[in-house]
């Protein structure tokens, strides 16, 4: 009888408050013969106790113990590996977000200790992924909270409102982006009673935020960047400067934008100027979903509220997290999800790189690296081969 796999679910380094793994999910890895270890208080700033955690057929472990994630064969993780981090054995798998882009150190912790990793954000947009795309999820708890973000700094009601002292107008919301998160910026402004505009690249946006009852502000005619594997194509300079030039016409009577325009593995599309977001009247929002990626505002700086000239720019770069119950348990269900992928019925690792789902998400399998391609310049070490 072959032993069973040990996943390791860690507290969570620095200020995120989520956690890779529910109570729920460890209960339905514990029915699978698997024996999760979870480190003492790593679920309890989502709201999942120690307790919790214990009932559902987990094993406690205090934070860091080397011995514990020496023995891991498998880490569940929300962030990236962190240097500071014990050591897992060779061969064990690490699946998270690992924000491969750019990140050497990723590939040396990788090729150092010798271990298979999934990096989530990397996930195709295919039917069989929809259940694991973590990127969604979280997206979508972005846009919700972001524009209650901006509510609650706003100088004025969302609705329209009749009062015996006159009738109050309601705001009008520019999202910019009508991916995950800018969709549910628009559902969620339009509950609020906001006036919602959309600007995005895809004419195929369009049908989806007439649906939520919000008007789409056509892309320009010429060099539409269309879309690759379910996300938008980084514009040319060209059109991105035409798409400024529209979006400035636009902001003269907004109250509130939401930025939501990113383009994978690529700076964020800078789409407000200075001078473009000062075309706002004091007293407007900015809340810049893609600070991290360098942000859609020219102003915006991440984790940090900017007032120029009377308009606030939020850069929110961590809104999932400020949602962590439920932003944690959609996560641990797309984790759980992967998981019934790449663990066989009989309770093994079953990595194959030749799978549509994997191959483009397996960023090193043993220690040798498959995607060097996220990191310019990247320099095999002697003897490894990707």
């Amino acid at each position: 009888m072959l032993p069973m796999l040990k996943v390791l679910i860690p507290k969570e380094m620095g200020a995120e408050t989520r956690v890779a793994g529910s109570p729920d999910t460890v209960r339905a890895l514990a029915k699978r013969q698997l024996l999760c270890v979870v480190e003492k208080g790593a679920g309890t700033a989502s709201g999942f106790s120690d307790e919790q955690y214990s009932a559902a057929g987990a094993e406690l472990a205090s934070p860091q113990d080397s011995a514990v994630w020496a023995e891991a064969n498998l880490l569940l993780t929300v962030g990236p590996l962190q240097l500071e981090q014990p050591k897992l054995s060779a061969g064990a798998l690490v699946v998270g977000q690992l924000a491969p882009h750019g990140n050497e150190n990723l590939l040396q912790l990788l090729q150092g200790q010798k271990l298979s990793a999934i990096s989530l954000e990397l996930l195709p947009r295919i039917s069989r992924a929809q259940s694991m795309d973590v990127l969604s999820s979280q997206a979508n708890i972005a846009g919700y909270k972001a524009v209650l973000l901006a509510a609650a700094a706003l100088d004025r009601y969302m609705p329209m409102l009749m009062t015996a002292a006159g009738t109050v107008q309601p705001a009008k919301v520019l999202v910019i982006g009508a991916g995950v998160a800018g969709l549910q910026a628009v559902a969620t402004a339009r509950r609020l009673g906001a006036v919602v505009k959309v600007s995005d690249v895809r004419p195929a946006a369009r049908e989806q935020v007439e649906s939520l009852g919000a008007r789409f502000i056509e892309p320009p005619v010429q060099g539409v960047p269309g879309e690759q594997g379910g996300y938008a194509k980084e514009a040319t300079a060209a059109f991105l400067e035409a798409q400024r030039q529209g979006l400035a016409e636009q902001l003269t009577d907004i109250d509130m934008v939401i930025c939501t325009a990113q383009v994978p593995g690529r700076p964020a599309p800078l789409l407000l100027t200075k001078e473009i977001t000062e075309l706002l009247r004091p007293g407007a929002v900015v809340v810049d979903l893609a600070v991290a990626q360098g942000g859609n505002c020219e102003l915006s700086q991440v984790g940090e509220n900017i007032n120029h000239k009377g308009v606030l720019v939020i850069g929110a770069d961590r809104l999932p997290a400020t949602v962590p119950h439920h932003a944690s348990s959609l996560y641990a269900r797309n984790v759980a999800a992967l998981l019934e992928v790449v663990i066989s019925k009989t309770g093994e690792l079953n990595l194959d790189p030749e799978d549509p789902l994997l191959d483009p998400c397996l960023v090193s399998l043993a220690g040798a690296l498959r995607r060097t391609d996220l990191v310019p310049n990247w320099k095999q070490e002697e003897g490894v081969k990707p």
